[in-house]
């Protein structure tokens, strides 16, 4: 009988890989100016499941290919995450003070530090792609250097960010409405990060629809969980406080949906994430341990 897979120790190896590389990556806090690459690192190493980076890596072996080929992409991933954050916990839209159980990043080094620090991290991790990836042919680099500047821009995460925002205090908002705010907002780049890693493989054209059927089922998956927790989840475990997106009045699939509803929702899209994985087989197993991972987590 095959031994279950070992998501902890997989992700503890590949989490490893990712923090050295980003550790190699990013520049010391003693290059000048100190102070912002100090703000830099600091929101980049607190603790954190880089899911992102993890996915590119599973996407990239899933079909063939290796996780140190594709570091540099799955590092440029986690600074945009990064940069979201710090921008996201800012007073002028969700006014976070804690994050990943750490005071956010415009509460230790003020908000214009904290501005200009996401704003870095956001071009660094572009130039990181550019600059180190390597092993791929120029076009395949290009592409997905595309492909994560359109899920990270107006067309993906920030795009969803401002229909989030608008969202705030509507009783209107309808079920269409809140999967495409959540799918720019954070499927957007969860997709992104499995699909860079299978471009950069050589995925097929059938690898690369398999992998944005899983993709866009496991990025719907992942938020109705974070919306699940806001309301149901312990602010220590989390390492953020709770009850935020009723603060704000957010559009969320707990408020639409209710929770039970929730729950089921979030079940069937894992389960459409695994189903959409069978072409792929054995090597697909890390991108499957981590669908089960999305809708049993409390973090």
């Amino acid at each position: 009988m095959t031994a279950p897979f070992d998501l902890n120790g997989y992700v503890a190896e590949r989490t490893r890989l990712v923090n050295d590389a980003l550790d190699r990556l990013t520049p010391p806090a003693s290059t000048p100016p100190p102070r912002l690459h100090e703000a830099m690192r600091y929101s980049l190493f607190l603790p954190g499941k880089r899911i992102r980076p993890l996915l590119c890596l599973a996407a990239s072996e899933a079909v063939g290919g290796t996780a140190a080929h594709v570091l540099p992409t799955a590092c440029a991933l986690e600074m945009i995450h990064s940069f979201s954050l710090i921008h996201d916990d800012l007073p002028a839209i969700d006014d976070d003070d804690v994050r990943r159980g750490a005071p956010t990043a415009h509460k230790k080094f003020g908000e214009a530090l904290a501005i200009l620090a996401g704003d870095a991290l956001h071009t660094l991790a572009f130039a990181t792609l550019l600059r180190h990836q390597t092993a791929s042919s120029s076009d395949i680099i290009v592409r997905v250097a595309g492909l994560i500047a359109d899920a990270s821009g107006t067309l993906g995460m920030v795009g969803g960010q401002v229909d989030d925002i608008a969202a705030e205090g509507r009783d209107d908002v309808d079920a269409a409405t809140l999967r495409g705010i959540h799918a720019r907002k954070t499927g957007a780049l969860l997709l992104a990060s499995i699909l860079s890693g299978a471009y950069l493989a050589g995925a097929t054209p059938d690898e690369e629809r398999t992998l944005t059927g899983y993709g866009g089922q496991v990025g719907l998956a992942f938020q109705i969980v974070d919306d699940i927790l806001d309301v149901t989840g312990d602010a220590a475990t989390l390492g953020k406080p709770t009850g935020s997106d009723s603060k704000h009045d957010k559009a969320t699939y707990p408020k639409v949906f209710g929770l039970d509803a929730s729950r089921r929702l979030a079940h069937d899209a894992a389960d459409g994430a695994l189903a959409a994985l069978t072409p792929l087989g054995p090597p697909a197993e890390p991108l499957r341990a981590f669908a089960r991972f999305i809708v049993e987590r409390n973090t």
